[in-house]
């Protein structure tokens, strides 16, 4: 039986490309390492926040769609994303850098075993920081050194992804065909709903940990930014893809079939709630056309693009992403 082997990425969305990069960049430190488009609307950048390369894992996306609406929380939805730090001692150093940046953000506090910090983002995004402290499983990325934030305390990767469903057991079955199984409940957020569904995949820990919440108290969500369009699992490589495609066939899930990002292969499909998941290999990654030290400083391309170049970058709005010495 094949497992996927933990998070690979999660997208959202953005309504201001500026204010997305000096957030993530400069706040939170993480690597811009690919500047692109989105590949289904070249009009819209997708900008790639990572570990120093992007390592499978450690991939926070977002499309950029200027005027767009504000996210509407709901059910059918990737309602929280966390990010992963080395230690508790990292989490103290972040209280600090919120408070002197001015983002919202709780008290340290304990939740599903680990110590957290719950923050947003400048346009409402769920977003929080897990400790490593006691974290074992699906290894970490690896802090970029040139980043604002000391390498101690840098942003390692994703950790767990928080959905939340009418349906709770429709999409634990759809977890458990692609390798998942449960770990645990923890008490619900709100009072007067289920708890919450801990699953985790292949080596277990933050990077593979999936987070079921049920609620019955909300309706459909309505994505726009500061949501998040859909999460990523992570496959070794396209042939394994492929037999993916045949699991998803037998067990009657509709899907996109074999997808080629250029950067890694995918296959989309939706759970039975609603919220869209994507199968991503591993490779072959970012370094594939740019050099390591000047990842995300220039709009990449994809090779089946690249003829369109020059339509396409008059159709962006420039934003410098070159790295300051």
């Amino acid at each position: 039986m094949m497992n996927v082997k933990g998070i690979h990425h999660l997208s959202a969305m953005t309504g201001s490309v500026s204010l997305n990069y000096n957030f993530y960049t400069q706040v939170l430190g993480m690597r811009l390492i690919k500047k692109t488009v989105n590949q289904d609307d070249t009009s819209a950048y997708h900008l790639f926040y990572g570990d120093e390369r992007g390592n499978p894992g450690t991939e926070l996306t977002f499309f950029d769609f200027p005027g767009i609406g504000s996210n509407r929380p709901g059910v059918s939805s990737i309602s929280g994303t966390s990010l992963r730090v080395a230690s508790d001692k990292a989490l103290e150093y972040w209280l600090q850098r919120f408070d002197e940046y001015e983002v919202k953000h709780s008290e340290i506090a304990s939740f599903a075993g680990r110590n957290v910090i719950f923050f947003e983002d400048p346009e409402g995004q769920q977003l929080s920081l897990v400790s490593d402290e006691t974290n074992s499983g699906v290894a970490a990325g690896t802090p970029w050194d040139r980043s604002p934030v000391p390498v101690e305390y840098g942003i390692r990767g994703l950790g767990p992804v928080k959905l939340t469903v009418r349906k709770p057991d429709s999409t634990v079955a759809a977890l458990k065909l692609l390798g998942f199984a449960e770990t645990g409940r923890v008490p619900a957020l709100v009072e007067g709903q289920d708890d919450i569904i801990i699953m985790q995949a292949h080596e277990g820990g933050s990077g593979s940990e999936v987070q079921v919440e049920p609620r019955s108290d909300l309706s459909v969500a309505g994505l726009g930014k500061g949501g998040v369009h859909h999460v990523a699992f992570r496959v070794e490589d396209k042939e394994e893809l492929l037999a993916w495609i045949e699991v998803l066939n037998k067990a009657g899930l509709p899907n996109s079939g074999f997808v080629e990002r250029y950067y890694f292969r995918s296959l989309y499909f939706r759970e039975p709630n609603g919220i869209l998941f994507e199968l991503a290999t591993d490779g072959p990654g970012f370094v594939t056309d740019e050099p390591f030290e000047t990842l995300g400083e220039s709009l990449a391309l994809p090779p089946f693009l690249e003829p369109r170049r020059e339509a396409i970058e008059a159709r962006l709005k420039p934003i410098d992403t070159t790295l300051k010495a």
